[in-house]
């Protein structure tokens, strides 16, 4: 039985492929945070929407990266179609301000010794 890819990895591999996830795109996310020094996820996410980036903006990322694997993917014979075909938009969108948002603050956290 060959490996079987999930959702995430598509997300992934894509939202890596096209750079979405580079300071360019997504501002200096563990600079932001330190400078921050939040104590909740929540004083986090406020600080960081009010002075990194937009949450629009963020959502938007989100959609370029659903168009990358809906329009990009498919024809590379990379990943099954119906695995393609199972990811939407609202993934997409919730993939990278799950990357932003949750994953920074998680890594900060352990960073911290929390």
């Amino acid at each position: 039985m060959s490996p079987r890819a999930e959702k995430e990895f598509v997300l992934n591999y894509a939202m890596n492929r096209w750079q979405l996830n580079f300071k360019r795109n997504v501002g200096p996310t563990s600079d932001s945070i330190r400078e921050c020094r939040p104590n909740s996820i929540d004083e986090w996410r406020d600080y960081y929407y009010a002075n990194v980036r937009t949450k629009h903006h963020i959502d938007s990322l989100g959609r370029k990266l659903y168009v990358r694997i809906t329009e990009n993917l498919p024809g590379e014979v990379r990943f099954h179609p119906d695995l393609l075909a199972s990811i939407n938009e609202e993934d997409c969108i919730k993939y990278l301000n799950s990357v932003v948002i949750d994953r920074t603050y998680n890594g900060y956290c352990k960073e911290q010794g929390r």
